[in-house]
């Protein structure tokens, strides 16, 4: 008999059509926004907008996600999940048409390129505040109509989602580019994809009926990091007093999670960059070599944490220190290549070991505390993938105006230190009760 572990489109609790309605609103969203990172670094340049100022328009929405989210994962029982999955994908496609438009008008020479850039981080900033609402409210929705292994591998699949729209956003980004849009197209197609999904949530959607409460979880913008791979939501967290930053089983973790995501975003921000620069291809070429090195990234993040990590079975201490080695093998690789293919098989290398990394760390955390401290530990290490992405981009976007292998270099000397310091100091980790 099948069951939702042979499948994970189909669990018993949720018919199979509305589970796979919540799993296109979390695919869109990231689909999206991976999309319009992939774009980023040739429209910026297509436009003559210094570096940095790309970095700090993502940068921006970070901090307006983070800031956000969890006042949404608070109203996701009070207001209703399919309220605010409506809310965020209004978020969606008012960002996607507001920043695809005016870096239309921009590229047309209709505006000012500083013109541009406000309005394009103030659309950033929309989706930052109110696309940060659908992902607690899916969560919330899946997790109060699911018990036990099923609501586990619920909302493993929903987790999926964001890293099927790694993939999916820059493998299509290339091909939604046409005239007279040209770079700005993919994003007003996007938003008329956003548009398809909320208008399906409207109608084919139900109302909330759930069984048992359940709060959504704290969850990271697509391009920081995702959902919290899967981590069914406790009811037992009420019981609990509140989790403190400098709680001893804790912190540490969040050092890790802090070093090693500002490492990540740093690699993040520049690549685009280092591709244009370094094939001196047209824009249009460069694009397609850019979708390609972030498709190979994520599909390798993808294997570590849906291929290796389950086979291996690799302790939270293991996971960083072997994450920490490969990642600072693969940046170092990245930044000292002169091909294509160089770029692709080191940017690869850094992203299985931050698949690796990162799993490594949010379970460290989670294993460090209770099962009624659950969501509380969630909470901080979304908050903590969040912070990296706030000044770590645009610093490496600095680090790499003085010298283009510099922030490859940075960070792999980062990771290679963080991983000597995990062996060296951090003891094996014993599992809270």
């Amino acid at each position: 008999m099948a069951t939702s572990r042979d499948n994970p489109m189909r669990v018993s609790s949720l018919p199979r059509g509305r589970f796979a309605l919540l799993f296109a609103i979390m695919l869109v969203a990231a689909s999206g926004n991976t999309a319009m990172q992939s774009l980023m670094p040739s429209i910026g340049r297509e436009l003559g907008v210094p570096d940095l100022w790309v970095a700090v328009a993502f940068s921006l929405s970070a901090v307006v996600w983070v800031l956000t989210a969890p006042h949404w994962a608070r109203l996701s029982d009070r207001r209703g999940r399919r309220a605010l999955m409506r809310l965020g994908l209004y978020g969606f496609i008012v960002s996607m048409l507001v920043c695809g438009s005016v870096l239309a008008a921009g590229l047309a020479g209709l505006l000012p390129p500083t013109i541009v850039f406000i309005v394009f981080v103030l659309g950033r900033a929309v989706y930052g505040g109110w696309g940060s609402a659908s992902p607690p409210a899916v969560q919330a929705y899946v997790a109060a109509r699911t018990e036990g292994e099923e609501r586990t591998n619920a909302l493993a699949a929903i987790a999926s989602s964001f890293g099927l729209g790694t993939i999916i956003g820059p493998a299509l980004a290339p091909l939604f580019i046409f005239h007279p849009m040209g770079l700005s197209g993919p994003l007003i197609v996007f938003a008329f994809i956003g548009a398809a999904v909320l208008a399906a949530v409207v109608t084919r959607l139900p109302d909330d009926t759930p069984k048992s409460p359940a709060r959504g979880q704290i969850v990271g913008e697509p391009s920081i990091g995702g959902v919290n791979n899967g981590a069914a939501l406790t009811r037992d967290d009420r019981a609990a007093g509140p989790l403190r930053w400098r709680d001893p089983r804790v912190f540490a973790w969040h050092m890790i999670g802090a070093i090693g995501g500002h490492g990540h975003a740093a690699l993040l921000g520049v690549i685009g960059f280092l591709i244009i620069d370094r094939l001196a291809l047209p824009l249009d070429r460069a694009q397609q070599s850019i979708a390609l090195v972030l498709m190979a990234g994520a599909g390798a993040t993808l294997l570590a944490q849906w291929g290796l990590i389950p086979r291996l079975a690799l302790d939270p201490r293991a996971l960083v220190v072997w994450g920490a080695l490969l990642s600072a093998a693969g940046t170092v690789i990245t930044g000292l290549s002169e091909t294509i293919y160089g770029i692709t098989m080191g940017f690869a290398l850094a992203s299985l070991g931050f698949g690796f990394f990162r799993p490594g760390f949010t379970s460290g955390a989670s294993l460090a505390v209770t099962p009624g401290e659950q969501n509380a530990v969630a909470g901080m290490v979304t908050s903590v993938n969040g912070v990296a992405f706030i000044a770590a981009p645009a610093v490496g976007v600095g680090l790499y105006g003085l010298w283009m292998p510099l922030p490859f270099l940075v960070t792999g000397v980062l990771m290679l230190g963080l991983a000597l310091w995990i062996s060296l100091r951090f003891h094996p980790l014993v599992p809270a009760g």
